[in-house]
């Protein structure tokens, strides 16, 4: 693992304080007041290569800039019904803290479907959740446990993860390179629970061409996690999908109101960003009437091992969807040589 000296940070100083002044302003808004832990963020995603993290900094801020980045939180997703369905479709939330402070980010990977609206909506609704953790939740964290809290944990719940899914593979990929890219090092450990054998197989393959430190954030936990989970959380913080073993995870929760799941519009935290986003709107002078449109957001280029990643994820989906096939026709022949042997005998 890298050490970040004391060193490393002033150079990247420097380089930072000769920016142009929009990027300087940006970059104000990006740091929330913590620009030395910023920069140890973007030297860790690149290994404490000055150069490179300046790059990747500097490239984040003019993500920032020409997509308006600081003013996504003024932008709501309309109507309210539209929003909900996006929501139903696109299965995140947070359900607490850990005991330690970091907000606790549930996603519904396996059964969250992404076909309720175009790509741009879900994009513009993962960076407002993006931006809404990094602004209001972790400051607001910070305060109240008296010491600075810059991460968050992510609870994933498999339930429901086939081999359709690999349909989804682009938006997904989207969304991931704008986290690598723009929010790196926010996350300190990825908790997979429910993992069905078709995540083990691709875990399987996909797991060596990780980088050792993205590795190590990865725990898949046995069953729901719920025993894990508790050495690190209280019981009110876990997620409703990982509160009792064989619940059927979050299947339940997709269209349910029950204020319990966090990956609703009606669970608290989804209320509280809502609300917040349509009261920046209302601030803004002079104002004109909201029209449904989605939020453009310029997309990244995946890098080499991001691209290595995804055709290694379709190629064991590829091979799964055949095993399966072949297992079916076997089937097939074994029942109807049995149904044709009990009309011989008949």
């Amino acid at each position: 693992m890298v050490i970040i000296t004391q060193d490393m940070i002033q150079q990247f100083q420097n380089l930072m304080e000769a920016s142009d002044e929009p990027l300087k302003i940006t970059f104000e808004n990006l740091h929330q007041g913590y620009p030395t832990e910023t920069m140890i963020r973007f030297l860790k995603a690149r290994d404490g290569n000055i150069s490179k993290a300046h790059s990747m900094l500097v490239d984040c801020l003019k993500w920032r800039t020409e997509n308006e980045i600081d003013k996504i939180l003024s932008k709501p997703i309309i109507p309210a019904e539209f929003y909900r369905s996006v929501r139903d479709s696109q299965l995140i939330g947070m359900s607490g803290y850990t005991k330690d402070g970091r907000p606790v980010i549930a996603v519904g990977v396996g059964l969250s479907t992404y076909d309720k609206a175009s790509i741009h909506y879900y994009v513009q609704s993962h960076i407002q959740i993006n931006e809404y953790r990094d602004r209001v939740i972790l400051p607001s964290a910070t305060k109240k446990f008296e010491r600075h809290i810059s991460t968050c944990v992510k609870v994933l719940d498999m339930t429901g993860l086939k081999l359709s899914h690999l349909n989804q593979i682009k938006l997904l990929t989207v969304i991931s390179s704008i986290d690598d890219l723009n929010y790196p090092e926010k996350t300190d450990t990825y908790y997979i629970v429910n993992a069905p054998y078709v995540f083990s197989a691709c875990w399987k393959v996909v797991k060596p061409l990780l980088q050792e430190r993205t590795r190590k954030k990865v725990q898949v936990l046995s069953g729901c996690g719920k025993d894990d989970l508790l050495k690190i959380m209280d019981y009110e913080s876990l997620p409703h999908f990982c509160r009792r073993q064989g619940s059927g995870s979050s299947r339940y929760s997709r269209n349910s109101t029950d204020e319990d799941c966090c990956f609703s519009l009606d669970h608290g935290f989804h209320r509280q960003l809502y609300n917040y986003i349509n009261q920046q709107a209302a601030g803004i002078k002079p104002r004109a009437p909201l029209k449904q449109a989605s939020f453009h957001v310029g997309f990244p280029e995946p890098n080499p091992t991001g691209c290595k990643i995804v055709q290694t994820i379709e190629t064991e989906f590829h091979k799964l969807e055949n095993q399966n096939q072949f297992t079916g026709e076997q089937n097939e022949v074994k029942t109807n040589g049995y149904e044709h042997q009990k009309e011989t005998n008949a």
